[in-house]
């Protein structure tokens, strides 16, 4: 059973539409449902949700997010699809977005919007998202999901809370809560062929009071989400530059009447500004050339609303306590990094006549290459390939069979066949990790972090489980220093938990400090 969730507030002139087109879908009837949840209408909503095939659920004024999810609760489907009463979905549209879920790792998607308008504003909302679309589709994975063409795991969405109904307003909750999931490393893909058609904003002043909301939520998101103000699958890193042009030409046209020079230091970021609009321009020309007269003016206005919404919400939740705080902060984060470059730079430095000598040694003492890679999970869930000097003999995988358990789950067993002579001092003496410090100072790793884990395992972790990956893994961490291999899964991961939860940079030296003493120790090393 699939269950199709549509919020609906005050939406008689939209919602016949949308359940017409969702009634006329080319998957059997008998296979999904639709459910209405009014919330807090004044006309004729439920009614017309009445006429159709629906299952209807009314509720005093809460916002999108609170229909949502009261939506969620009551849905008997395994996998929850999610669009506006303001959308016509086409006709394969419930086919289209629950095709990815066949794969057992997928537990999110996110479809396209279409528009037949012809209002010029309407015209370059949706050129907007279409260049959105080509940096969306380069992605093998995503973390941005808008709710109008949305699809989730039932028991995924709930375990994790639903959207946030600190969000009041339809703004930012629906990329919130897909930014909630892909910091876990839950698999979310883009599905571009699976369609709803909107009706865009038509005119200018729906177009500033939209972007003015986003901007204003945002400022509240990015203290949730520190790392998305660098990056997201969804936003063009142009829009960031242009927003922050923007601001400083204000800067210096306030400053121009004071001191005349800054007149022609404002032409500086005009410029710049006007460079950055080419790349869309070229776009347009292509896909809607009588748009392109239009597009500076309105790619102006798109930077000062979303600027000016998101100074406004950053002078108001400042003052404020925040509700949830991010893994590690954004000044915090800046400084971590730091240290890790160069932290990993000095090490390697120094580690590389000792890296020479160790290398003598793996080829004297077993055939097979000096270093070994496997790929492990990183940060967010995301791939990467971790690099350690060899100790074991070649073929080592097929050497022994060991099944997983999860809680106990020895990763390494005493007096393992399989590692060599020269290994077993290098696993004692932890040097066959010095190759990390090269994903350190790639960005893969940090020098202090979760342990980098297999993805065969984080395959069958448990919700819980993957909040560890919020953070980067480390070269030393909790489990370096409290038990290395002797710890099972869950204690592993509690530790962990308990590293990001109390994180500081101070943890991070004494972490350090104490890996020196487990080194020497070699407690749980083998």
């Amino acid at each position: 059973m699939i269950s199709v969730i549509v919020p609906a507030y005050n939406a008689q002139g939209t919602l016949g539409s949308c359940l017409a087109a969702l009634q006329d879908q080319s998957l059997p009837r008998d296979r999904y449902e639709v459910i209405v949840v009014d919330d807090g209408s004044t006309d004729r909503t439920a009614d017309i949700a009445r006429q159709y095939e629906t299952h209807l659920l009314q509720q005093p004024k809460a916002g999108p997010a609170a229909a949502r999810n009261r939506g969620a609760q009551a849905a008997r489907g395994e996998i929850l699809l999610f669009t506006d009463a303001d959308c016509a979905p086409a006709r394969d549209w419930i086919e289209r977005m629950t095709a990815p879920f066949c794969d057992a790792e997928v537990v999110g998607a996110k479809g396209v919007y279409r528009t037949r308008q012809a209002e010029p504003v309407a015209r370059f909302v949706q050129l907007e998202y279409e260049d959105r679309y080509v940096r969306t589709s380069r992605q093998e994975t995503i973390d941005f999901v808008d709710t109008y063409s949305a699809a989730y795991r039932r028991d995924v969405f709930l375990v994790n809370g639903g959207f946030d109904t600190t969000f009041p307003t339809a703004s930012v909750e629906d990329q919130e809560f897909s930014f909630r999931l892909a910091r876990k490393g839950y698999r979310l893909l883009f599905v571009p062929q699976a369609v709803v058609y909107h009706r865009h904003d038509a005119t200018l002043g729906e177009y500033w009071r939209r972007k003015y909301g986003i901007g204003y939520w945002k400022a509240l998101l990015l203290r949730w989400h520190p790392e998305r103000a660098v990056r997201d699958s969804h936003t063009p890193q142009v829009l960031k530059v242009q927003i922050g042009l923007l601001g400083l030409l204000g800067v210096f046209l306030v400053l121009a009447p004071f001191w005349s020079p800054v007149r022609w230091l404002a032409l500086v970021p005009a410029a710049l500004f006007a460079l950055t609009t080419v790349p869309f321009l070229i776009r347009v020309l292509g896909q809607d050339p009588a748009m392109a007269a239009a597009t500076p003016f309105l790619l102006v206005v798109r930077a000062l609303a979303l600027g000016s919404g998101l100074a406004a919400g950053l002078l108001r939740f400042s003052r404020h306590p925040s509700s949830r705080r991010p893994p590690i902060s954004g000044p915090s984060r800046m400084v971590k990094r730091a240290m890790d470059i160069v932290g990993s730079l000095i090490g390697l430095v120094l580690a590389l006549p000792l890296l020479a000598i160790l290398a003598v040694a793996i080829k004297l003492d077993s055939p097979g290459p000096v270093f070994f890679s496997q790929e492990r999970i990183g940060q967010n869930g995301r791939p990467f390939r971790m690099i350690k000097l060899r100790t074991m003999v070649q073929g080592a995988k097929k050497a022994l069979s060991q099944p997983i358990d999860l809680e106990s789950l020895p990763l390494k067993v005493p007096d393992d066949p399989r590692v060599t002579r020269v290994g077993h001092f290098l696993r004692r003496a932890s040097l066959d990790e010095l190759p990390q410090l090269w994903n350190v100072l790639k960005g893969d790793m940090s020098l202090v972090g979760p342990r980098p884990e297999e993805a065969r395992i984080v395959r069958l972790y448990d919700d819980w489980h993957r909040q560890r990956l919020a953070v980067k893994p480390g070269i030393t961490g909790p489990m370096q220093v409290d038990g290395r291999a002797e710890l099972g899964l869950n204690e592993r991961v509690r530790l962990e938990l308990d590293y990001i939860q109390g994180y500081s940079l101070w943890r991070d030296i004494c972490i350090r400090a104490r890996t020196v003493v487990a080194v020497v120790s070699g407690r749980g090393a083998y």
